[in-house]
């Protein structure tokens, strides 16, 4: 079953008066790449966290927000000194009193000296803390997993439907091909019948000339095995959009890889089969794949 990369996920858990808010969104990335955005407080839980979405999301990029409410106690271990920051505004009083001057004594001015706040230990155990937000991740997880799975379905009915366009063009160049050699023989007849002196070239020589020609040609300009391995790739890309088992492994960058071997034989068709139509065929593969390309970006 093919997902999309990108989607969105939210997760709660709480405990004991205290809960975590999980949001992840999943973008477009060629490889797994996790930011993960929470308060230096818990930061350690940013590895376990990573490491849980990195084997959820597999392919792309991942922006988690984590934030974490407490309501009993106090998780950063800031305290306020009250006692300390009315000494040290009566003290700037008494100054502005003893030396006539004025001034404000604002709020950023007291909380900035010493003792007036401060950070102590904080008051929570951190494995129940990691298991909280892990839960939450993993709450988030599932609901993004949902989306990209909904998308993947999407991306999977879009994908089928460019595929049979790819395969009725190739079915028409395969119609094609056995027409070039008798194709070739015709316009070669038409040139040396063009050159001075044709007359005289006595005919069956000129036969004889042109199906060896032919026959050259005709060997040299076969697409029969870029159409059988074109078609195997065709079947191959469909087997794997087409799976609704589960599997561990991203198939995004295998199904990128088979477009690339799709190309590379149309291109070769193209440049070994010297012949209007067949050459209008490639450039309508040619625009298909790329579109079908694309598409494959969105997988993981």
């Amino acid at each position: 079953m093919i997902r999309s990369m990108t989607g969105f996920g939210h997760g709660e858990a709480g405990s004991g008066g205290r809960s975590a808010i999980v949001e992840i969104r999943a973008l477009n990335h060629r490889y797994a790449d996790i930011f993960v955005k929470m308060s230096s407080t818990y930061a350690f839980a940013e590895e376990s966290v990573r490491s849980e979405v990195k084997a959820g999301v597999g392919r792309g990029k991942a922006e988690v927000n984590i934030s974490v409410l407490n309501a009993a106690d106090d998780d950063t271990g800031i305290s306020l000194n009250e006692s300390a920051a009315r000494q040290y505004f009566l003290k700037l009083r008494e100054l502005q009193d003893r030396f006539d001057t004025s001034g404000e004594i604002t709020l950023e001015l007291l909380a900035s000296q010493p003792d007036v706040i401060t950070q102590g230990k904080p008051s929570f155990d951190p494995d129940e803390v990691s298991s909280l937000i892990l839960a939450a991740v993993g709450e988030a997880l599932a609901g993004l997993d949902v989306m990209r799975r909904n998308e993947g379905e999407n991306l999977c009915e879009v994908l089928k439907m460019k595929l049979k366009g790819v395969e009725s063009i190739v079915k028409e160049v395969a119609e094609r091909a056995p027409e070039l050699p008798a194709v070739y023989a015709v316009k070669l007849a038409e040139r040396i019948s063009s050159l001075p002196g044709a007359n005289e070239v006595v005919e069956d020589i000129v036969e004889q000339r042109i199906a060896v020609e032919v026959a050259l040609m005709a060997d040299k300009a076969s697409i029969d095995e870029e159409l059988v391995r074109l078609g195997s790739h065709i079947l191959q890309f469909e087997e794997i959009i087409s799976d609704e088992s589960e599997t561990a492994l991203p198939v995004g960058k295998k199904l990128d890889f088979i477009v690339q071997e799709m190309n590379r034989e149309v291109n070769t068709i193209g440049s070994k089969a010297h012949d209007l139509q067949i050459s209008k065929h490639i450039i309508d593969l040619k625009a298909i794949i790329e579109e079908i390309r694309e598409q494959v970006q969105n997988i993981c």
